[in-house]
This record gives structure tokens, C-alpha cells and sequence, in this order.
């Protein structure tokens, strides 16, 4: 049993050495820009019928590293409101978005600015209602807070998290974090999402095709898998 940990724990150290390798290379190759830059990850499958639900996953994981930049966030609520406005950008509510239904300009230019949508959850019907078709196609949408949760923590550890989505195409693709980030903190998160695919995957590593890790503006390395 204790050898067979160890051998588990070699693999995991291997892939993690291999990732900072990535990212350096990757940063090594990337020009300097205005801006600052995201690493993405994308993770490629193969041997997946996407036709059937139990192929796809939508999932949140929690960046162990976190992330440099906080997300902009949207809370959605009437009873959550007034608390909501410490700890959020914007708060909308219900009187509020009903009078924003239709108005496709308005919402698509929410959906665009902002980063996370949290709602009561009594409000989802309504909120899916009227932002699904401009939250979903964007990896937005919304998520519910549970009845009785503290407030404050709930938002904070939403500020990690980051939704891990396989649909109709066979490419799962997860921001990491920024170039600012350290190249440890990267890799921690990058290791995260790929173990946490591998998880969702029926034959595991055996249906991963390809793994990249990527500045926004750089070249893609390519990091294997095993």
C-alpha cells in the first residue's frame, strides 16, 4: 500500500515538474504586451460520444492557487440585496432585471462585463428566464445561493472558483490565473483542472487527447499526460 502511494506520488510530482517546464518555455516564447496576459489551458478528447448527457460535465472547481485578478460579480437578489452591495460590484434586482427582458443590447453588455453571477434561489427561473441565452454561451451561468448561507464567505470562495465545461465540442478550455501570477501558483491550478478532468472522464487519461498551456497572446506547449 505504501509503495503504491509512492508511486502515485511520483506521478503527480512528475507532472507537476513537467508544468512548470511548460509554463516556462511558454513565457520564454510569449512577447511582451499592453496588456496583461491569462494563462489558458485547454485539454483536447478524444473517444467521447458527446450525445450522451453522461459525457458532458459542468462543474466548478476551486483554484488551490487562486487567481491575481478578482472576478467581477453580479449578485441577483431582493433579500440578499442590501448585504450583497459590500461584497459585490453590481446588485440587481428581481423589479430590475424584469425591466431589462428583452432588451438583448443591455444584457448581452452585462453578460460582457461582468465575470460571475451569483442569484438567490428563488430567483433562478427567473434569472435563466432572462439571462440563460446570454450567460450560457459565454461559461457564465449563474449560481445559485443556498438558502441560510453566510453571505460573505459563500462570495469570497466563489471569487476562486472557476466553471469546468465539456458540451458538444470536445475541447475543455479553463482560465488559470495571469502572467503575474507565480510560475508555481500557475502549475498548482493547471494540475487541478487536468486531475479534475481525468475524474470526469469514463476511461480517464485514455481520453485525453492533448493538454496546452498558453499565454493569452503566446504560443501553446504542450504538456503530456499520463
Amino acid at each position: 500500500m505504501a509503495e503504491k502511494e509512492e508511486r502515485k506520488e511520483k506521478v503527480v510530482k512528475t507532472l507537476k515538474g513537467q508544468i512548470l517546464e511548460k509554463i516556462k518555455e511558454a513565457r520564454e516564447s510569449s512577447k511582451e504586451r499592453k496588456f496583461t496576459q491569462t494563462w489558458d489551458v485547454s485539454v483536447a478528447l478524444k473517444g467521447l460520444d458527446l450525445k450522451k448527457p453522461e459525457n458532458r460535465f459542468n462543474v466548478e472547481l476551486n483554484l488551490p492557487a487562486g487567481k491575481d485578478k478578482k472576478p467581477k460579480m453580479v449578485l441577483i437578489a431582493d433579500a440578499l440585496a442590501k448585504e450583497g452591495k459590500n461584497y459585490v460590484d453590481f446588485v440587481l434586482t428581481k423589479a430590475e432585471l424584469e425591466k431589462l427582458a428583452g432588451n438583448k443590447k443591455k444584457l448581452k453588455s452585462l453578460a460582457n462585463e461582468y465575470d460571475l453571477f451569483l442569484g438567490e434561489i428563488s430567483l433562478m427561473p427567473l434569472i435563466g428566464k432572462h439571462l440563460g441565452a446570454v450567460l450560457g454561451p459565454r461559461g457564465k451561468s449563474p449560481k445559485p445561493i443556498p438558502p441560510n448561507v453566510k453571505l460573505e464567505p459563500f462570495i469570497e470562495a466563489s471569487k476562486k472558483n472557476v466553471r469546468v465545461t465539456l458540451r458538444d465540442n470536445p475541447v475543455v478550455y479553463v482560465s488559470v490565473g495571469s502572467e503575474k501570477m507565480e510560475d508555481e501558483k500557475i502549475a498548482t491550478n493547471t494540475e487541478a483542472v487536468i486531475n479534475l478532468v481525468k475524474s470526469k472522464l469514463p476511461k480517464g487519461v485514455y481520453n485525453i487527447k492533448a493538454v496546452y498551456i498558453k499565454l493569452t497572446m503566446g504560443k501553446p506547449a504542450k504538456i503530456i499526460v499520463q
